[in-house]
């Protein structure tokens, strides 16, 4: 028997339960991420700070879980994936529900950024457990449910939180996230199977680390791979986070309920990411790859338009693309890392959430200077990046 034959194969009962842990560990990841997305306007008023100065509320949480990702996955290397996902699910669900109390605008921001740098131990480790325990065929399918997860959460703290918020106001909201993401963190152990391929590396020092991420930032492939990191993450959050201001002011002048409920477009994303497995067998990574930053290129050209449903319309479109470009982006790290598949995932990840803090933020000065065409604008110009570098990938994989 092959070590491939020996891991994990789709239909097994083992398969559906790693399947649904990691779909909860995307859940807890993004709802604690990003349940303060829908409440930077109310930041904004509440704390007295400008849109860009809100933004930090998200930003300064990506900026520290990018960092944390790359020391994550250095320790995950001699304790081991499956615990140190736990942990860090529950310490950031905890971190969470103390945001909720805190007294000032420093102390939120402390707070969140302590909470971003524990979530380091989830995402790039799960790509991890993945290459390592699931059959290769079968990775692109949980693959797509562990981003689904991510949708999912996403969709939820940032509807949850809205609607939440105007009822019982933005400290109750964080607070309720906190608990139901803890939850998750419990479902996660108690599901996920025990590593079986999972081998310490005696060579864990600095000297290892940095000859390996270099590897792979010089490799011929996942340069690419992390260009469409940075620019569809950066884009992504850049839409969501300064819609929410355009939709408050005239003519829309949503509540906040309304613009919580906007986040239900996640499910399109949720959608879009469970089957990319499925039309990457149907019509070739090559296709599906390009297509999706296409459609991502297209919704967000499509919010340029007056009309409220035209709007959201392209919100939509933009989800969908977005969520089936990670998908296959991500799972295109295992095809193009031959060794340490663990610093080339973090380093996915990290690329991943600095596009999204950096972007995010310097999108509020282009909120500032040119309102929703100037961020339309900064969006495009980097998914034009994100589509070259696209089929630049495809060259060398099938």
């Amino acid at each position: 028997m092959s070590a491939d034959e020996a891991k994990i194969a789709r239909g097994t009962p083992e398969f559906r339960r790693a399947s649904f842990a990691l779909f909860l560990a995307g859940f807890a990841t993004f709802a604690v991420l990003y349940t303060v997305q829908p409440l930077l306007p109310i930041f904004a008023q509440e704390f007295a700070v400008s849109p860009a100065e809100s933004s930090l509320a998200l930003s300064l949480s990506t900026a520290s879980l990018a960092l944390a990702i790359l020391l994550a996955a250095i320790l995950s290397e001699g304790v081991g994936r499956r615990g140190l996902m736990f942990v860090s699910m529950t310490l950031a669900s905890l971190a969470t529900g103390a945001a909720a109390i805190a007294p000032d605008w420093q102390m939120l921001l402390a707070l969140r950024t302590i909470t971003g740098f524990l979530l380091g131990g989830v995402p790039a480790i799960a790509m991890t457990w993945l290459a390592e325990e699931m059959e290769p065929r079968s990775m692109a399918h949980t693959m797509g449910l562990y981003v689904a997860g991510t949708a999912f959460g996403g969709m939820s703290g940032r509807v949850g939180t809205g609607i939440l918020a105007e009822h019982f106001g933005w400290r109750w909201a964080m607070g309720a996230t906190g608990i139901i993401c803890l939850l998750a963190a419990l479902g996660f152990i108690f599901l996920l199977p025990r590593s079986r391929h999972f081998a310490r590396h005696v060579q864990t020092g600095l000297r290892f680390h940095m000859q390996a991420f270099k590897s792979h930032l010089t490799s011929k492939g996942l340069p690419f791979v992390y260009l469409i990191a940075f620019t569809g993450m950066g884009s992504f959050i850049t839409i969501f986070n300064y819609v929410s201001f355009r939709l408050v002011d005239a003519p829309y002048s949503l509540s906040q309920s309304a613009i919580g409920l906007i986040f239900l477009v996640y499910i399109f994303g949720i959608a879009s990411s469970s089957f990319a497995g499925s039309l990457i067998e149907r019509f070739g990574r090559r296709r599906v790859l390009p297509a999706g930053l296409a459609l991502m290129m297209s919704g967000i050209a499509l919010t340029l338009a007056s009309p409220l449903p035209l709007v959201i319309g392209g919100i939509v479109i933009l989800a969908f693309g977005f969520f089936l470009s990670h998908s296959i982006a991500s799972s295109t790290i295992g095809l193009l890392a031959h060794d340490a598949k663990g610093h080339a995932s973090s380093l996915y990840h990290l690329i991943y959430y600095i596009g999204s803090s950096l972007a995010g933020w310097i999108g509020g000065w282009f909120y500032a200077a040119g309102h929703w065409p100037a961020v339309v604008a900064f969006t495009l110009v980097m998914l034009a990046a994100a589509f070259a570098a696209a089929l630049r990938i495809n060259r060398l994989v099938s």
